[in-house]
C-alpha cells in the first residue's frame, strides 16, 4: 500500500524517507530487516506509528456500521448553510479595508431581537442588500416570518419592528431600508 504524495520525500532525522519505511514495514515485521532498520530509533518509532495507522485503517475498513438514516439530510443542511454564508453584507468600519458579515449572522441577530418580544417566536429571516441606492450602502431589506402566541397583542408588532430595527443598527451597524413582517403561525403560550 503506497502512502499519498503529501508524505513523499519526508526525511527522518536518520536520512530515511517515511515512504521507504512504509514500503519495508512488512519485510521488517517478517524478520527481514537490514542493520539500519534494526538499530535506528527514528525508523523504529516511525514503524510503530505506521503500524497503529495501518491497524486503525483496517478497523475502519472492516466496520460495517450503517450511518444514521438522517445523515444525508444533515450533510446537505450543512452544505446549504455553507453556501448561504457566501452572501456577505458590507459594514462601516473606521479602519481601512472592508468589513463584511454573513447575511446568516445578521439574520441570527435579528431573529434574537424578535424573540425578545413576549409572545413572539422568530422563524425565517432573509437579509437582502437594499436595491434602493438612495438608502445608502449599509442599508438592507429584511423579510422576517414570526409565530405569535394566541393571546398576542397586535400593537406588539410595533415593538417587534422597533427591536429588530434597533438591533440592526446597534448590534450589527446596518440600517433597515425595509422590514417585512409576516405572521406565519399562531401557537399556544
Amino acid at each position: 500500500m503506497a502512502m499519498n504524495h503529501a508524505t513523499q520525500d519526508y526525511l527522518l532525522p536518520c536520512g530515511r524517507d517515511v515512504e521507504q519505511v512504509w514500503e519495508r514495514l512488512d519485510e521488517v515485521d517478517a524478520g527481514r530487516a537490514d542493520a539500519h532498520e534494526l538499530d535506528c530509533p527514528d525508523c523504529r518509532a516511525t514503524r510503530e506509528s505506521l503500524r497503529v495507522l495501518r491497524g486503525l485503517t483496517q478497523e475502519l475498513a472492516e466496520d460495517d456500521t450503517e450511518p444514521s438514516p438522517d445523515l444525508t439530510s444533515r450533510i446537505m443542511s450543512a452544505v446549504r448553510a455553507e453556501v448561504r454564508r457566501r452572501d456577505l453584507v458590507p459594514l462601516a468600519s473606521p479602519e481601512p479595508g472592508e468589513v463584511r458579515v454573513s447575511d446568516q449572522a445578521v439574520a441570527a441577530v435579528l431573529r434574537f431581537a424578535a424573540d425578545s418580544v413576549d409572545g413572539v417566536r422568530a422563524r425565517r429571516c432573509r437579509v437582502l442588500r437594499s436595491p434602493d441606492i438612495s438608502t445608502g450602502p449599509l442599508a438592507v431589506d429584511v423579510e422576517l416570518s414570526i409565530a405569535i402566541a394566541h393571546d398576542f397583542d397586535g400593537d406588539s408588532l410595533d415593538v417587534v419592528r422597533e427591536r429588530v430595527t434597533a438591533a440592526a443598527g446597534a448590534r450589527v451597524g446596518l440600517r433597515l431600508a425595509r422590514l417585512d413582517l409576516t405572521v406565519e403561525d399562531i401557537y399556544d403560550a
